[in-house]
């Protein structure tokens, strides 16, 4: 499977990785990880919230000497040298609450990556083993007050000393994670105010401070700073990856970190099911738990349903990576050039993760506050911090919008390059149209379906725009909505497939699903067509997107009541 792949082929249930499939090493992780967080971050979760000095650093440290912070760091430099999959579990283990996630995930992610991917032998063996065992705290320092999203737009300076020895870095960073405590940042410059390239950059440099702790709406207990630059003076040994390709290093370490908020959020999904589950039990109102009442099981439904969507495709993409890994291994000599193309086959649905999951994540914790009525808007109750905390999730590593418009940019792009036979997809459903409808209705059917509605409308976007299409950003938006929602569905349908799991979240998900992608179809055919035309592109809309209804109400009364027996996730 390529990169985009999934709209002009169908795979089989065989050829997906779903959780299902999780080796014993790594259910030792996942077990690992889950008996680290019950003994050392919740009880410490209040003294994280609060900022108390050094405890956050103290359990990063700890969880260090279980190798949870170098998962995917080489055994030569202290790490455990394990797969994705086992740094995606460990995401998942350690999400219960914002605020550590915060710091483990850009120390072991964004922190430690750009050096493991970009860094030379001689940088690796100087700062790896430290970042791995946690000695050294990493940060990533990319944002500026001025250049967020636009991050080439970056004015801080690095300027080349006249014996060549070293450069001298003058600027401001913003936003920074872990910005407070740690000791050693990856830092975005612009070499003579031109070419974009990344430093390591020791803390202990003369020149660099870290400002005061922003004041978050959420992730309180997290290190949030800007960082200062003043006259400070980098060896050249520690420019990282090429002078001018900094942009390359940022772009793909971004990729990675979209991946990753996958199983960020679905641990955070699962940990506000398990409290509205427990609190759905104790509750009584009328004479009894609230969890018996029908719009409370619709909600905790789909919660669930949420957190198995999500959870899905992190681990179908995850697996897509490793396929492109097979035989892969640290020894060999471009072991990380190999890695990085692997997962930047995947942007556009690393980019689908990060939205998705991000999304699914709010609802879940605004249905989470929902559920615990006048308690869930209390400080004293944790879906209260958990709603909060949600919130920066479509922010973080680019917004939402940001990641809609290249989803779909990287998708097009592919097939303008002959990377994806796009063209040729759209040409062969335009054939199918006029021979009139063939499709039976079932479950296999309609992710075909929702397929072919994203290639109608991505053929007739484009027909209509051409090269102005990056320009249409709402089209661009709701374009990757419907491939979004697309992938989504085939990677439900093919996991409960692959593992008769499931049956009735997938059922669920597959209808409302289908809903979505036909109110956007709509929205983008009328912004690219008129007249007959839109009739026509309307009249072809309704012929895929048909289906027979389901009792998404009884289906989910089924699933809530699964829920509530179990009082935890579970697959129903």
């Amino acid at each position: 499977m390529q990169g985009g792949g999934f709209l002009v082929e169908d795979q089989t249930a065989a050829q997906v990785f779903t959780p299902e499939d999780f080796t014993e090493e790594h259910r030792a992780i996942a077990k690992a990880t889950e008996e680290f967080s019950a003994k050392e971050i919740e009880p410490n979760l209040e003294a994280i919230q609060h900022q108390e000095p050094g405890v956050a650093v103290r359990v990063l440290r700890k969880s260090a000497e279980l190798g949870l912070t170098a998962v995917l760091v080489p055994e030569i430099y202290g790490g455990m040298e394990m797969d994705l999959t086992s740094a995606m579990i460990v995401a998942e283990g350690i999400a219960k609450d914002g605020s550590y996630a915060g710091w483990h995930g850009a120390h072991s992610g964004i922190g430690t990556l750009p050096l493991l991917l970009y860094g030379t032998p001689a940088q690796k063996e100087k700062y790896l083993p430290k970042l791995a065992s946690a000695e050294l705290i990493g940060a990533y320092c990319l944002s500026e007050p001025q250049a967020g999203s636009d991050a080439l737009a970056a004015k801080t300076r690095a300027d080349l000393s006249e014996d060549g020895t070293y450069y001298t870095l003058n600027g401001q960073k913003m936003w920074i994670t872990n910005g407070g405590a740690a000791d050693l940042y990856t830092v975005f410059a612009k070499v003579g105010g031109e070419k974009f390239t990344a430093f390591l950059v020791e803390r202990a440099t003369p020149g660099v401070s870290a400002g005061a702790e922003e004041k978050k709406m959420g992730i309180k207990g997290s290190s949030t700073t800007p960082v200062f630059l003043d006259n400070v003076k980098v060896p050249v040994e520690n420019v990282l990856g090429e002078v001018g390709r900094g942009h390359i290093i940022a772009f793909n370490i971004l990729n990675l970190g979209r991946l990753k908020l996958g199983p960020f959020a679905v641990g955070g999904m699962k940990n506000v099911l398990h409290l509205c589950l427990k609190y759905a039990k104790e509750r009584v109102a009328f004479g009894k738990p609230i969890g018996q009442f029908g719009m409370i099981q619709a909600k905790l439904a789909e919660m669930a349903i949420q957190a198995y969507a999500s959870e899905t495709m992190s681990y179908r993409v995850t697996g897509m990576i490793q396929e492109k890994l097979t035989g892969w291994s640290w020894a060999q000599a471009d072991a990380a050039a190999v890695k990085l193309k692997a997962v930047e086959e995947f942007a556009a649905e690393c980019s689908y993760i990060k939205v998705f999951a991000s999304e699914a994540l709010d609802y879940v914790v605004d249905e989470g506050v929902q559920i615990h009525g006048g308690y869930g808007y209390h400080q004293d109750y944790l879906v209260e911090r958990a709603y909060r905390d949600s919130r920066i999730n479509r922010i973080f590593e680019g917004t939402n919008e940001i990641n809609r418009m290249l989803a779909t940019g990287m998708i097009l792009k592919r097939a303008q390059r002959g990377q994806l036979p796009l063209v040729a997809a759209v040409k062969k459903l335009q054939g199918e149209l006029l021979a009139g409808p063939s499709l039976s209705g079932g479950p296999t059917d309609l992710v075909k379906a929702a397929k072919k509605v994203a290639l109608l409308c991505l053929g007739v976007a484009y027909q209509r725009f051409l090269a102005e299409l990056d320009s249409q950003q709402e089209i661009l938006a709701a374009l990757c909505d419907i491939t979004m929602q697309a992938f989504a569905m085939e990677s439900v349908q093919l996991r409960s497939q692959k593992h008769n799991v499931a049956p009735k979240m997938t059922a669920v998900f597959l209808q409302d699903a289908m809903g979505k992608i036909e109110g956007h179809a709509r929205m983008v055919l009328a912004a690219c067509a008129e007249g007959d035309d839109l009739r026509i592109q309307l009249s072809a809309l309704r012929r895929l997107a048909k289906h027979d209804p389901i009792n998404t109400i009884g289906l989910r009364q089924e699933i809530a009541q699964r829920l509530q027996t179990a009082q935890r996730y579970v697959l129903a």
